[in-house]
């Protein structure tokens, strides 16, 4: 490995917030430094949900000049986002209105409208991935049914980390990581489906040209790097550009996992992402059954995985006290979740009406009224049952990974954001039977700029990567507590 320090800016943006972290490998180990957040989240424009692209863009380029400005050795630049998400871009360079986000609404009634075209067995046993309303598939198929004149006029589709990597450098590609997210996508090839696009009357032709991750997208765009006052050569690099990627390419385990894995991994954070690492794609009847997805991961390994709600919940409820006066901080919230009882309210995450942003207080006491639960009482009791409720469907995957793959998982691992929140830990802990070892926390922007430090050859393989994790972020174990209360919790669990 190399002895000196090389700098690489990654640009992570979650459903909440952006960041710039400055990454600092001297051959051994890893440093990060964030130079610069930003707000993130949807903006309602007429009856429809945007991302304020511009407003990001301006913000990853703030976040740009200060790295450059401050670390005059920078290596490289790397970009990651949420996936299904994308940007059309028309003849001369122009970008075709800002993108919608996938909790839009225009999705709706599209996964039955597809099954009409194609039945839904055959969609799966192209792409091996789970079925979602948020999918690009379905948003695309939204913009067919609509006639929207947008698909007439596009040449090319970009994901939303592809689009910034074409503002950046000037380059249309597709990095396949974040193209696994699209349901378009035949993951044992790594082709985009033409069965399934003529079959939809999705036009194939704007689907752009597939990159692997570790691998140079370009040199900065001059207009961009004279706006910035760069005048070096800065080159863009490809991570895994869809965060739970990039994520998992940072899990502190040894090597790539074993086959069949024994360790599991939650990107926990506005979803959870809770799967296994595995070298080729598991597509079967069970796999259908429970509704798992195939994404494609770094190093030529696949992610098989659920995406479960995750801290949606909890986000969305203090989002709606905080409109009716109520400002509560997480650290608050989750003392509050401590101090309520247990178990008291179940409810299913993944629960269609948990969706779309609005009032999720009142759509959790309403699940609760259905099911013949009780209603929670205050803020302490709705983020409980948010957070044990999480804990059981984690534990519902896991069992269900462990039957779909014949195999038994004894560590599990949680990297994000939601590894600081050490009540779910616990309760995960707990809930599974399963010791969890939490963190690191930027584990995205962690395993972002080990996968650039990949394509520069500073290191050589994805083994190393997870190495220079393991030596460089700390981590905290939680071992399971009071297994037969939530025994008895799963067993009601079930039954939702």
């Amino acid at each position: 490995m190399a002895s000196t320090t090389t700098d690489y800016l990654a640009l992570d943006l979650g459903a909440e917030s952006g960041r710039g972290l400055l990454g600092r490998f001297d051959g051994e180990r890893l440093s990060l430094e964030e130079v610069h957040r930003f707000p993130n989240g949807p903006v309602r424009m007429l009856d429809s949900l945007h991302w304020d692209v511009p407003r990001l863009f301006d913000e990853m380029k703030t976040a740009l000049r200060k790295a450059a400005t401050g670390y005059p050795g920078l290596d490289g630049i790397g970009v990651d986002t949420w996936g299904v998400d994308f940007g059309l871009v028309g003849r001369n360079d122009t970008l075709l209105g800002n993108p919608i986000h996938y909790r839009d609404p225009r999705t709706d009634g599209m996964m039955d409208h597809a099954f009409g075209l194609v039945p839904r067995e055959r969609i799966y046993e192209i792409t091996g991935l789970q079925f979602l309303p948020i999918n690009t598939l379905y948003q695309l198929l939204a913009l067919k049914t609509t006639r929207s004149p947008l698909l007439d006029v596009a040449e090319t589709l970009l994901m939303i980390p592809d689009l910034f990597g074409w503002l950046l450098t000037g380059r249309r590609a597709g990095e396949r990581t974040d193209a696994s997210t699209t349901q378009l996508l035949d993951p044992r090839d790594g082709t985009w489906s033409s069965e399934l696009c003529q079959s939809l009357g999705l036009p194939r032709s704007i689907l752009p040209d597939l990159i692997d991750p570790a691998t140079e997208l370009g040199p900065l765009r001059k207009s961009v790097a004279d706006e910035l006052g760069i005048s070096r050569p800065i080159t863009v690099l490809v991570p895994g550009t869809h965060d739970t990627a990039s994520a998992v390419a940072a899990v502190p385990t040894r090597g790539t996992g074993s086959n069949p894995p024994d360790w599991c991994y939650i990107s926990s954070g506005t979803w959870s992402l809770l799967g296994v690492e595995v070298p080729r794609p598991v597509i079967s009847a069970a796999t259908l059954q429970y509704n798992f997805t195939n994404e494609g991961g770094v190093a030529g390994t696949t992610r098989l995985l659920k995406n479960i709600m995750g801290l949606w919940l909890v986000q969305e409820c203090r989002r709606t006290w905080a409109r009716a006066g109520k400002e509560y901080s997480y650290d608050e919230l989750i003392a509050k979740a401590r101090a309520a009882r247990p178990f008291a309210t179940l409810v299913e995450p993944d629960d269609a009406s948990f969706l779309a942003p609005g009032d999720m207080p009142a759509r959790l006491a309403a699940y609760a009224s259905r099911t013949g639960q009780a209603i929670p009482a205050d803020e302490g009791a709705f983020v409980r049952c948010a957070l044990e409720s999480l804990a059981l469907k984690y534990r519902w995957t896991i069992r269900r990974l462990e039957a779909i793959l014949g195999t038994t998982i004894r560590t599990v691992h949680v990297v994000g954001g939601g590894s600081r929140n050490a009540l779910l830990c616990q309760f995960t802990a707990d809930a599974c039977g399963i010791p969890v070892h939490a963190g690191p926390v930027e584990a995205t922007a962690a395993g972002n700029v080990l996968l650039q430090a990949l394509a520069r050859g500073k290191i050589g393989s994805l083994a190393d990567a997870r190495a220079i994790v393991s030596a460089s972020f700390p981590v905290d174990v939680y071992e399971p507590q009071d297994i037969a209360a939530w025994e008895d919790a799963y067993g009601r669990f079930e039954t939702l």
